[in-house]
């Protein structure tokens, strides 16, 4: 749980480190004190770093007092995330003009990518019409309800592409043979105010009538195949076993 802040520390273990193990532990307290937070004066650390003496858990408790530490000598895992938030903010501090303008390579192709592989991310996701259009759709295809409007949109489109795309209409045909739907001749229930999002919408609410319904058929033939064994004569079903 500390993995990110070791790293950013430039700790050197920071996927190994254990907190329970309590040498490794005190030690980890030395060097955070010595190398990021550095309150004490060096003089003045001699009680910190002697972690074999009796009397470290002591030193250790009024170091916490010290730095003005909320947590107690016993909650360690907390003490541990509030040092390390410490000795970040200490570090970015002293080399604020070095890092107040970098930005990672990483985060830079991230973003380059995402604006470019995102073709919503450029709507207004405050225009009234934009928020009424997405619940419609969000309320006719039982997605769940989210504060921002564009992860709707986005849990919509991924369905939209997984039930319309041309394999999965191809596989559709494949299993099952019907007759040809007149999509005007039912009604919608609102208009999205694009013409391609309403057919889009009619064709699911279509497949979500048929699903009910297969839904339904199981249900009656489970039901039927619990009736023919609880009719069977040679079935007691009260000793829970059939025949004799």
């Amino acid at each position: 749980m500390f993995r990110r802040k070791l790293t950013a520390l430039d700790y050197h273990n920071p996927a190994g480190f254990n907190c329970r193990d309590e040498t490794e532990f005190r030690n980890f307290i030395v060097w955070l004190e010595d190398q990021k937070i550095r309150h004490y004066k060096i003089e003045d650390r001699g009680n910190l770093r002697n972690i074999h003496n009796d009397e470290w858990p002591k030193a250790f408790e009024k170091y916490l007092k010290d730095v003005n530490c909320p947590f107690k000598i016993q909650e360690r895992q907390e003490t541990i995330d509030w040092l390390l938030g410490l000795a970040v903010r200490l570090e970015y501090g002293d080399n604020a003009d070095k890092y107040k303008d970098s930005t990672p390579d990483s985060a830079k192709n991230t973003d380059n990518a995402a604006k470019n592989a995102e073709p919503l991310i450029n709507l207004d996701v405050n225009n009234p019409d934009f928020k009424a259009g997405v619940m419609a759709l969000a309320n006719l295809l039982q997605i769940q309800r989210h504060d921002d409007y564009l992860v709707m949109l986005k849990a919509i489109r991924i369905l939209v592409q997984e039930r319309l795309t041309q394999d999965a209409i191809g596989k559709a045909n494949q299993s099952k043979e019907g007759l040809p739907v007149a999509l005007e001749k039912h009604i919608l229930g609102f208009d999205t105010g694009d013409a391609v999002l309403n057919e889009a919408a009619q064709i699911l609410r279509l497949l979500h009538i048929e699903e009910l319904r297969e839904l339904q058929t199981k249900i009656n033939e489970a039901i039927v195949a619990v009736q023919a064994i609880i009719a069977d004569p040679k079935t007691d079903h009260r000793l829970g076993k059939v025949g004799r």
